[in-house]
């Protein structure tokens, strides 16, 4: 994604969050088919490859998810005694 957090509106914070959540939510299937549903056989250093890569991935991804709804909380308005 080209443009920095502070850049973007709203919405398209919304949509990245989203987009993102989606992104985690398929490694994680992928994943899971492959190392828990399927008799894939593989070598244990392509194996210890992909469960590192796989953490690595969805490290970056949860950061980069927390960093938008950070941003996504900060902006909008707060709710404040409204009845």
């Amino acid at each position: 994604m080209g443009k920095e957090l502070e850049k973007l509106t709203v919405e398209e914070l919304k949509t990245e969050f989203k987009r993102l959540k989606d992104n985690l939510c398929d490694i994680e299937d992928i994943h899971a088919f492959t190392f828990g549903k399927t008799s894939v056989h593989m070598g244990s250093e392509k194996a210890q490859n992909m469960q590192i890569e796989f953490e690595e991935e969805c490290r970056l991804l949860n950061e980069r998810i927390a960093d938008i709804e950070k941003e996504i909380k900060a902006r909008e308005p707060k709710c404040e005694g409204k009845h």
